[in-house]
């Protein structure tokens, strides 16, 4: 069975920017789609007392409003098959539960009624840092939201946790037919000046070469699998969330890897990825590994 891609609606501009996203990147994998809203307005309904035998004013706003986002879909590819779902429950529940059958997730920046001043809504945070699914949070610049950059961007981790994130990179550039950057940041210790270029020379090449390694363990089993991904390896000195955010404005999605340890309940996001969401020029996503 073929899972879905799950987007998760409310009728805010960017959740209508993530359709359209969406129903693109259904048509390059050949998934269908499937659109959820998810609210808790059903249990304020039935605290209310009612004689009229019409159905609730808030659940026909909602049909409409789904209704509305499928359109859109529709009229963005027909080819690609679209079914919808209203479901009573608190949006980052539902979309947890939705994840656990779908390829991916994917969700906008931003929801209705988000404060215009917070970079990455309070939903589409938490479904990134819980969800057992990659999760896509569309945002960025025009360029990078269009995909015109052809260009798939990378954070590489460690080869024992990063491995779900490198078979999800290259299937995404694969499936577009576009350029994979894959790019390892390392940092030198304090003990290690770079001011004195005869003593810091080879320090920085001893680090370079493990960053080497490092890539060349973690990519070839998926580089085996894809062999006609064409595969720009990078190692850069530098913090790693600042590295890729800059590196973003140059890409069409920036992929990271997420730990998942069983049992923990609260947000399982580290520095790169909560960075990424909130300043990355193109869409994020965030592929978990379960430790």
């Amino acid at each position: 069975m073929t899972l879905p891609l799950v987007t998760g609606i409310d009728g805010s501009d960017e959740s209508l920017t993530a359709v359209d996203w969406a129903v693109d990147e259904a048509a390059r994998r050949g998934l269908p789609l499937r659109l959820v809203h998810a609210s808790r307005w059903e249990r304020y309904e039935r605290a209310v007392p009612s004689h009229s035998l019409s159905r609730p004013s808030e659940r026909v706003f909602l049909e409409n409003l789904v209704a509305t986002a499928a359109e859109r879909a529709g009229r963005r590819d027909p080819e690609v098959k679209v079914t919808t779902e209203i479901v009573p429950e608190d949006a980052v529940d539902a979309l947890l539960r939705e994840g656990d059958n779908a390829t991916a997730l994917v969700t906008g920046a931003r929801g209705r009624g988000e404060l215009k001043s917070l970079l990455l809504g309070s939903v589409g945070l938490a479904v990134a840092a819980r969800a057992s699914c990659p999760v896509i949070v569309v945002r960025g610049d025009k360029a990078g939201l269009a995909g015109s950059h052809e260009r798939i961007l990378l954070g590489a981790g460690e080869p024992a946790t990063g491995e779900e994130a490198v078979r999800f990179a290259f299937s995404e550039a694969e499936a577009r037919g576009c350029s994979l950057d894959v790019v390892r940041a390392w940092r030198r210790p304090a003990h290690e000046s770079a001011d004195d270029p005869t003593v810091a020379e080879e320090p920085a090449r001893g680090h370079e070469e493990r960053a080497s390694d490092l890539l060349d363990a973690l990519l070839r089993d998926a580089k085996a699998d894809h062999p006609d991904v064409r595969v720009l390896r990078v190692m850069v000195e530098g913090p790693a969330h600042s590295v890729l955010v800059r590196r973003s404005a140059a890409a069409d999605l920036v992929i990271v890897g997420a730990r998942r340890r069983h049992g923990h309940l609260g947000l399982q996001l580290g520095r790169v990825s909560h960075t990424l969401l909130h300043h990355a020029d193109c869409p994020v996503a965030v592929v978990p590994h379960t430790v």
